[in-house]
């Protein structure tokens, strides 16, 4: 009877402009899709000359209908009326908002003319500039130090750039070239020994997994040979240029930050290698890309922003450039602005957005970014070259807990290539599947339950998370909180508001998610370590490279959403990642944890959601 109906109305029409440069595409003829399917009426969507069901996805997409193009609508039924006004409303809505993206797209993936070398960025940025080759250049001065003096020199030199970093990343790089330099001073006891031992550690790194490292090694050595006289000097240019090198000495980093260098490209590096890491945090707009085979004399175009360097940039391509520069530089003023506000997707959605810190001084950084909580409190930070006592720990934990409402705190995470020398983990065949994170409670249990004390103790009432990272097995995590629950019970301390919880980062814990469902009170995914694992590949590798876009990971994702039941946050460098941000909501996350620096512009992204 409704078939009658509808073929007996009088029909009404309705003309459509598709006005975005991405067409009508599958997505918004999905939700066109869907609203008509609520409509009695008969609607049929014709284009030069062929007509298809408007109720089904796979016939409105064979009109192929792209920006410029005008389809007519035909409805026919009793609810013809309702039906034209709310689908022509519709996709009024629809076009707006992929424009919007359309602009969002072109913003971060832009054409130029000439030659364009696709990297992965560091930190984001436009710039024109010359090109500045790396070079450097080695001057004799005279010094009294001994070895044993210009060895100490050294040490301190490394304690005070620990102590003076503005970011977790970079103060662990600095502990660990410190810890290192102690260890090969160890075996050393003039210049000419330390450089012996140098090349042979290197020589052992060349082709491993950890080859990039071998830039540390080599840094070490210069740093020590400037205190005793032999300075090596980074020559750069007097005037804005962008730096090109394969990589460089992490303590370079400064130099580069204070000079007129406007860009960095590096090549043959990874994004992990502990230069490429500090030039992130250093805020120079940055990114690794094959870029070989060019003359001093060549300008670059370096757009961090769509992950590209073009070389010798046409006229057009640099007004763009220029015309993307002032428009980041606007975003990021207004996202600095809006800090503080909620982050709402477009559908309404509140997404809260975390730090990951690692000292106090990023605690404070972060709750100037506008940080909801902390999500990541990396523990790693106490621990130095020497144990901290319970009081230290109490008393550094309790100012980071006063100042958010909401912690995540890791426990001690080290192993793998990070090591503490009062921690002896014997050698390892393969240290990043060995003795790390929660294994540390099997070979260093009282180092463990001290630091357990100091954070019940420093909570006082607040609410907190302890998390325990590296956690395979069930039993690794009820052992680990056993440990907590009984350190508690001993120290006659309350643990109402602590929950306990683990990162998944081992791929083992997808498939036992029913079973962690019922024990622990959170999860946090650590997408960094969850790839390494993935793929079995180690991340600062120089050959392999990770896809961190990878469709593997996210569908790895979207089974921890899919079969989790406890809440989900999200705390691996892909929650920075502008690229990343809608598939991840989609997914259902709704927490997101990033460095303070992060902060701003990822509030600023979610609201374009």
């Amino acid at each position: 009877m409704q078939l009658f109906k509808n073929l007996f109305a009088k029909p009404l029409f309705c003309t459509l402009h598709v006005t975005t440069s991405s067409g009508f595409h599958l997505r918004p003829i999905a939700r066109f899709v869907t609203l008509a399917k609520t409509f009695s009426s008969r609607i049929d969507a014709s284009f030069e000359g062929k007509s298809v069901d408007a109720k089904k996805v796979n016939t409105l997409l064979l009109l192929s209908l792209e920006q410029g193009d005008t389809f007519t609508l035909k409805i026919q039924g009793k609810d013809a009326k309702e039906a034209k006004k709310a689908l022509q409303e519709l996709f009024d809505t629809l076009m707006e908002e992929e424009r919007e993206k359309t602009e969002e797209i072109s913003y971060n993936t832009h054409r130029y003319e000439a030659t364009m070398i696709e990297g992965e960025s560091l930190f984001q940025g436009v710039e024109v500039a010359p090109l500045w080759h790396y070079q450097t250049q080695t001057k004799k001065r005279q010094t009294s130090h001994t070895f044993a003096e210009a060895l100490t020199l050294t040490l301190t030199q490394l304690d005070v750039a620990y102590k003076e970093a503005t970011s977790p990343t970079q103060a662990e790089i600095f502990l660990a070239q410190k810890s290192l330099l102690e260890t090969l001073a160890e075996e050393s006891d003039s210049l000419e020994a330390f450089q012996a031992q140098i090349e042979k550690e290197s020589y052992h790194l060349e082709g491993s997994t950890l080859e990039s490292k071998r830039a540390d090694y080599e840094d070490l050595l210069h740093q020590l040979q400037r205190n005793l006289g032999e300075e090596r000097t980074l020559l750069l240019p007097d005037s804005p240029h962008i730096l090109v090198a394969k990589s460089f000495l992490p303590s370079e980093i400064a130099l580069i930050k204070e000079s007129p260098i406007v860009g960095v490209v590096l090549h043959d590096t990874s994004p992990y290698a502990h230069s490429a890491i500090l030039l992130r945090a250093s805020g120079v707009p940055s990114i690794i890309a094959p870029l070989h085979e060019v003359t001093k004399e060549e300008m670059l175009l370096l757009d961090s922003l769509a992950g590209v360097v073009v070389k010798s940039p046409t006229p057009k391509d640099i007004a763009s450039a220029h015309k993307r520069a002032s428009l980041h530089q606007q975003q990021s003023q207004h996202a600095n602005d809006t800090r503080f506000e909620l982050a709402q997707t477009t559908q309404g959605k509140t997404i809260e957005v975390f730090a990951n810190i690692g000292n106090i001084e990023s605690a404070k950084e972060a709750k100037e970014a506008g940080a909801n909580g902390v999500g990541l409190l990396r523990s790693e930070f106490l621990f130095q070259l020497h144990e901290p006592s319970l009081e230290k720990q109490r008393l550094a934990y309790q100012e980071i807990f006063e100042m958010f409402e909401s912690v995540t705190v890791r426990t001690l995470d080290v192993g793998g290539d990070k090591s503490l020398p009062y921690l002896h983990i014997p050698p390892e065949e393969n240290p990043f599947l060995g003795i790390r994170g929660v294994r540390l409670f099997r070979t260093h249990p009282e180092v463990l339950k001290r630091q357990l004390h100091a954070i019940f103790l420093a909570r006082g009432t607040k609410r907190i998370k302890v998390m325990f990272p590296m956690v395979s097995t069930l039993e690794e995590f009820t052992q680990a909180k056993a440990v907590a629950l009984k350190v508690a019970k001993e120290q006659k301390l309350s643990l109402e508001g602590v929950e306990f919880g683990i990162m998944i980062e081992v791929p083992s814990v997808l498939f036992l998610l029913d079973a962690f469902n019922e024990v622990v009170d959170f999860y946090s995914i650590g997408t960094n370590d969850l790839s390494q694992y993935l793929f079995a590949t180690e991340r600062t590798h120089p050959l392999l490279k990770i896809d961190p876009l990878s469709f593997v990971l996210f569908d790895a994702l979207r089974h921890i959403m899919k079969y989790a039941t406890k809440p989900v946050s999200l705390c691996g460098e892909l929650a920075a990642n502008p690229n990343a941000l809608k598939p991840l909501l989609e997914m259902g996350i709704e927490r997101l944890s990033v460095s303070p620096k992060s902060i701003a512009m990822l509030k600023e992204e979610i609201r374009h959601v």
